[in-house]
């Protein structure tokens, strides 16, 4: 049965050969639409995972503000000022924590032999290097002996280092940070940074016990770390409720603290892909349809010029389904053909296209940031899926008008 539906299906498609290499054109345009635009909002997606992982994704960077609701019979405005106590009962507190780390900040002069220039130095624990998604480029992070010993080691951002030594070797040399000499024991590979923003590759990192030597350390700048899970507004409800008890302010006063929520952040963006994906498949499968349209045209026209040849075969005792199986075996047999076309086009323009430089125009070290056109089998599936759908939609109505030819009218028809 299935054989000779194929071989009538084979018969006619080789009967028409140019009607039906137009029709398959179309469907082969429109599955091939439909399979890079789902790789493209999948490249996005990519995208935007990349950009946020290169900062550290479970990651969250506590701030102090100012009050703004009463709490406990203080007054809203009152300053919140993080000590190094706030740290410790972070860490208590909240036992998903993984690393955390307190944060003394700067801008200063940084001055290597007759070069100075205006850096960003911070005091972190060794824990902002799993933190912040840190990597070494050249030498090593300072540890935590360098920690209990108040060393005068820096570890430089890449950008720090560039402008500092032009690109002469930098380990092993000193730099001088307010009048103070530092060693320079690494480098770290650069990050994914704007124009514009706070450049993340020229902050000078050092110990935080020998920040002390340089400013007052007594009230922080920031508390960072990471956590386990994935409950991230759980976690963030914690820190506050935590922060709240320790300071006496309300923990739900969204001012006291700002917490930078990396996940938040990212997930916000997750909702935006998702639509993006969703509107990007309506209008590949829109682009489909017209294709589906012009394959319902074409198998209405062979309808009409077989109707005397359906009249013979029910006149033989066919039945209205097997007529309707046979066009509708024949629609589909065009819509898989130009599947099969559009697929190979859609994997031919992706390995042409590559990649879609989108965010790496922006910033620099930003490649892993461009959308990468890499077709999945799941966007194949979804493609398949939508490909069926539209053959089925475009080949019944023939089918069905074939189906119901009256064969004494048909056997007329001239």
């Amino acid at each position: 049965m299935v054989h000779d539906l194929l071989g009538q299906a084979y018969s006619s498609i080789k009967h028409n050969r140019r009607r039906t290499a137009l029709t398959m054109l179309g469907m082969a345009w429109g599955i091939a639409t439909v399979v890079i635009l789902l790789a493209y909002g999948a490249g996005f997606g990519r995208a935007i995972t990349a950009i946020f992982s290169t900062f550290g994704m479970q990651m969250m960077g506590v701030f102090p503000g100012r009050t703004s609701l009463q709490a406990g019979g203080a007054k809203a405005g009152t300053q919140v000022r993080f000590t190094i106590d706030d740290v410790q009962h972070l860490q208590e507190q909240i036992p998903v924590v993984r690393h955390i780390t307190p944060e003394a900040s700067f801008q200063t002069n940084v001055q290597h032999e007759n070069r100075t220039k205006q850096f960003n130095v911070g005091g972190f624990t060794p824990a902002i290097v799993p933190v912040r998604a840190l990597k070494v480029q050249e030498g090593r992070f300072y540890n935590d002996a360098d920690e209990m010993q108040r060393s005068r080691v820096a570890v430089l951002g890449s950008d720090a280092k560039d402008k500092l030594f032009s690109g002469e070797p930098a380990l092993g040399e000193s730099v001088r940070i307010a009048g103070i000499s530092f060693e320079v024991i690494g480098v770290l590979e650069p990050k994914m940074q704007e124009e514009g923003n706070d450049n993340v590759n020229a902050i000078v990192y050092m110990p935080f016990s020998t920040m002390g030597d340089i400013r007052d350390t007594r009230y922080l700048d920031g508390i960072w770390l990471d956590y386990d899970g994935m409950e991230y507004d759980k976690v963030e409800g914690d820190i506050r409720g935590a922060l709240g008890s320790f300071h006496g302010f309300n923990g739900k006063d969204p001012r006291a603290v700002f917490v930078w929520n990396t996940m938040k952040n990212l997930n916000n963006w997750q909702i935006i892909t998702m639509a993006l994906q969703v509107l990007l498949t309506i209008i590949g499968t829109l682009t489909l349809g017209i294709g589906g349209v012009g394959l319902m045209n074409i198998m209405l026209v062979s309808v009409t010029q077989r109707t005397r040849e359906i009249g013979v075969e029910k006149a033989l005792g066919a039945r209205r389904r097997d007529i309707l199986t046979q066009f509708l075996a024949e629609a589909m047999a065009i819509t898989f053909a130009g599947g099969l076309l559009g697929v190979a086009v859609a994997y031919v323009i992706s390995w042409i296209i590559g990649s879609i430089p989108v965010y790496s125009v922006m910033a620099k070290n930003a490649e892993a940031g461009d959308i990468h056109l890499a077709i999945s089998p799941v966007h194949l599936l979804v493609s398949t899926g939508i490909l069926i759908v539209v053959g089925l939609i475009s080949g019944m109505l023939p089918a069905i008008k074939a189906s119901r030819l009256d064969p004494i009218e048909a056997l007329r028809y001239e």
